[in-house]
């Protein structure tokens, strides 16, 4: 491909558009194989390409456990839990939304706390009528959660399977 560049800066190819900038219209000196002032230029190198713009990179919210189905509507199904409090519910807004169990409250069943500074995580009541159970006890205040711990919500049961805590830690969270 034979690249110019016109006085203004644009890349063109003379191939397609001659001698004349498609963009602003000025006219570039024809290019001849002895001329040194010639204005044709080859390809950028691979450090003046222009790169995608891929978005942010920054707001990433770090998985630091997981709760998986069982039992249930959604028995297979894993959900992300994430540092500090996670809201669980059938809303769409809730952090962790269970659906096809229309006994597990539509929001606030439950809440499920990853508190990075201790490293350890909490089932909290949820403010809505339903009750969350933990390894088949009632929760009424909160309760430290152990790997493979069951959490019934409504007819779903959920085993806890953490990621963060003693062992790993993810080094910018908290």
């Amino acid at each position: 491909m034979s690249l110019t560049r016109c006085p203004n800066g644009h890349m063109f190819s003379t191939r397609k558009h001659g001698n004349t900038c498609p963009y602003c219209h000025s006219v570039v000196q024809a290019a001849t194989a002895g001329d040194p002032a010639a204005r044709q230029i080859p390809l950028p190198a691979e450090e003046d390409k222009t790169m995608p713009y891929l978005g942010e990179t920054t707001g990433i919210h770090p998985v630091t456990g997981w709760l998986v189905c069982i039992e249930g509507a959604q028995m297979g199904q894993d959900y992300r839990i994430m540092a500090e409090k996670n809201f669980i519910g059938r809303a769409e807004e809730m952090h962790i939304r269970i659906i096809g169990d229309n006994t597990v409250s539509r929001r606030n069943h439950a809440v499920i706390v990853y508190d990075p500074k201790k490293r350890n995580f909490f089932l909290l009541p949820g403010d809505a009528s339903g009750l969350a159970y933990h390894n088949n006890e009632a929760v009424y205040s909160p309760v430290e959660l152990n790997a493979y711990d069951v959490i019934q919500l409504g007819r779903s049961k959920f085993i806890f399977i953490p990621l963060c805590g003693p062992h790993f830690e993810w080094e910018n969270n908290g």
